[in-house]
């Protein structure tokens, strides 16, 4: 216990200053990119003239020397100050956390869809290698894990939605439907199934690949041949022996990947029009919404560093030998 405490502050210790130098990274890549939010935002209300634009720049800080901006920009952030929206004129945190449950939700549920469904099948193709379900699920796997993730979403809105009727193409709610309680879960539900749908897809796909190649190399193994030997049953081979070490190469790869849902979740939120953070960053991409678009930058970074904390718990509980070696 002690151990897995220690080695929790240690990540988290060296996770701040990873958060800290993406942040300070994000404001020189996004202040370095073509474009002026004074001239957008004068753009959009027809006064495009120099003067109001200087006075816009004064107001936003603009007109600062670009080391003050990020000297500012960096102890707000320290002091949890995430700047100012531009356009939407609020707070970005504001901002973020009306946008973050919905992304959490697409995200997570995406996740779960993905790792249980791929491991699940990476097991059934690892079972009957070489017959008609092992070449099934190959062939699928291959087939989604090619496909771009907008090109399954606009097919599965037009299978789904247009054509069957089975689930709402767009949105996270029907709007002046006014449902409550489980009328509301159950409303959600539904317009959530076609965009973790769609999201889990490529992941699935990968897990089913990786669960298969990792059980066919383990179930070789000396100490597999020697619980067969001893007459243990099939699937109790498979569950307690084969599965539980071809499992640890998922895992890492799943907890990689987990921060990467939300750069998924950008196409799919805009497919879909779900409102969550991946369209709030696109939308801030295409307004010059600097402030908006570091937010969303530093929220994803944090869950991605979160992620890979809880990734390596994970992997400690699945793997003992982790933990004693540490």
């Amino acid at each position: 216990m002690k151990d897995t405490l220690r080695a929790i502050f240690s990540r988290a210790a060296k996770a701040v200053g990873v958060v800290l130098a993406i942040v300070l990274l994000n404001f020189l890549l996004i202040r370095m990119a073509p474009g002026d939010p004074a001239a957008v935002m004068a753009g959009e209300i027809g006064a495009a003239d120099a003067q109001y634009m200087e006075q816009l720049r004064e107001r936003f800080g603009l007109d600062r020397p670009l080391y003050e901006q990020a000297g500012i920009y960096l102890a707000g952030v320290v002091q949890g100050d995430l700047g100012y929206s531009y356009r939407q004129g609020t707070a970005v945190s504001e901002l973020i956390v009306d946008r973050l449950p919905a992304t959490l939700l697409l995200t997570v549920s995406a996740f779960i869809f993905a790792i249980l469904a791929g491991v699940w099948l990476g097991v059934i193709a690892a079972m009957n290698v070489g017959r008609l379900p092992d070449f099934v699920i190959s062939i699928a796997s291959l087939l989604f894990y090619a496909t771009p993730l907008f090109w399954v979403g606009l097919m599965s809105i037009l299978l789904f939605s247009v054509h069957l009727g089975w689930f709402p193409a767009v949105g996270m709610q029907t709007i002046g439907a006014g449902y409550t309680g489980w009328g509301h879960v159950l409303d959600v539900a539904r317009h959530l199934v076609l965009p973790a749908g769609t999201l889990g897809l490529f992941y699935m796909a990968v897990y089913a690949r990786m669960t298969r190649a990792s059980m066919l190399e383990v179930r070789d193994m000396d100490f597999v041949r020697t619980a067969k030997a001893k007459g243990l049953k099939h699937r109790a081979t498979v569950r307690r022996h084969i599965l539980r070490n071809a499992i640890l190469p998922v895992i890492t790869l799943a907890g990689i990947q987990a921060g990467q849902l939300v750069g998924g979740a950008i196409l799919t939120e805009t497919v879909f029009g779900w409102p969550g953070i991946g369209r709030l960053a696109f939308d801030a991409l295409l307004q010059r919404d600097y402030m908006v678009l570091m937010g969303v930058f530093l929220v994803t970074s944090v869950m991605v560093v979160v992620f890979n904390i809880i990734t390596d718990l994970i992997y400690r509980i699945a793997d003992p030998r982790i933990g004693a070696s540490a």
